[in-house]
């Protein structure tokens, strides 16, 4: 491999203008967060960069110095970005009372929420703090056990989601932080997440959920000695997914919007499965862009996820460069 092709993780991925932003606001700058937030061409692209660019500024106080200088709608909505993120970050530490850590960010999303209506982060990040509130029903708020679109389906943040999509219709964050919710409440979501897959169209990165749902009950179930066999891959309907997310996703997605996420989830769930072609062409699309997920779940030990991920990788180019299946050009 050439020294270009080597892998590395970033969080800005593809996204070189928020990589640039992203190095400002480690630095305690904001101006190029304002600037970027400004021009992104969808509501998808705006979430994702509101996401990466708030795990960022939790660290620092950027946002606070850009509220008390040019206090706009985007300034706004990263507080709620950043007060999130510090939530959630304190609650994985096990650092405080759930509900209390959800208090004051959920009031900054309602702010951002009256701020600037037609925007759907605020009610992203409503969902994210919804994971906060008691596993138990009865002692949840209301607004997170509300009854389920689908007969059979759990109660949950319901409406919240239902205003975030309807806002950016199939926001990929959105539905990932209401299966993320669901989870934190105890509830098995595979009838959920095959209820999206049933009526997601193609292209939509919804397709991957069951994708993100099978790595992580395969880490699972190997950390407790249950599950330690590679062919867990190749059985249904892990495989019926994976091909449906390689035709489905891959196929027909907006390349400019590729999540390197997605990307790693599909390559890996294809190499672990024996779809050799089709995972060159998503290492292809890949570039040196890895993640740690899914990677650490199938390596030896976690810790040596980087090694898992070139050896798959380095398994299925070859195949790419012969011509089985060729990746189109990113723009």
């Amino acid at each position: 491999m050439s020294g270009a092709d080597q892998p590395q993780f970033h969080p800005a991925g593809f996204d070189d203008e928020l990589r640039t932003a992203l190095d400002d606001v480690r630095a305690g700058r904001w101006r190029a967060m304002s600037e970027l937030l400004k021009h992104c061409p969808t509501w998808g692209v705006r979430t994702s960069r509101s996401q990466v660019l708030a795990a960022a500024a939790a660290q620092g106080d950027a946002v606070e110095a850009w509220l008390q200088e040019e206090p706009d709608a985007n300034a706004v909505m990263m507080r709620a970005r950043v007060r999130t993120q510090r939530a959630l970050t304190a609650h994985r530490a096990g650092d405080g009372d759930a509900g209390l850590l959800a208090d004051r960010p959920r009031a900054a999303c309602w702010e951002a929420a009256r701020n600037w209506p037609a925007d759907p982060v605020p009610w992203v990040c409503l969902l994210a703090l919804a994971r906060l509130d008691w596993p138990d029903e009865e002692r949840r708020l209301p607004e997170h056990r509300m009854p389920s679109p689908e007969y059979l389906l759990p109660s949950g943040p319901w409406g919240l989601l239902r205003a975030a999509d309807r806002r950016d219709r199939g926001n990929r964050e959105a539905w990932h932080r209401m299966i993320q919710a669901l989870r934190a409440y105890g509830v098995s979501v595979h009838d959920v997440v095959r209820w999206i897959c049933t009526w997601a169209p193609d292209g939509s990165p919804l397709l991957l959920l069951p994708l993100y749902l099978y790595a992580e009950h395969y880490a699972e179930q190997r950390a407790r000695g249950a599950l330690t066999t590679p062919l867990y891959w190749t059985r249904d309907p892990i495989s019926y997914y994976t091909g449906r997310a390689f035709e489905g996703w891959f196929r027909y997605a907006d390349r400019s919007q590729w999540s390197q996420l997605d990307l790693n989830h599909v390559a890996q769930a294809l190499f672990s499965g024996g779809f050799i072609s089709e995972a060159a062409a998503v290492f292809a699309a890949i570039g040196p862009f890895a993640t740690p997920e899914p990677w650490r779940y199938v390596a030896e030990a976690p810790e040596r996820w980087l090694e898992q991920f070139e050896r798959a990788r380095d398994r299925c180019l070859p195949v790419a460069a012969g011509g089985t299946w060729r990746a189109g050009r990113r723009r």
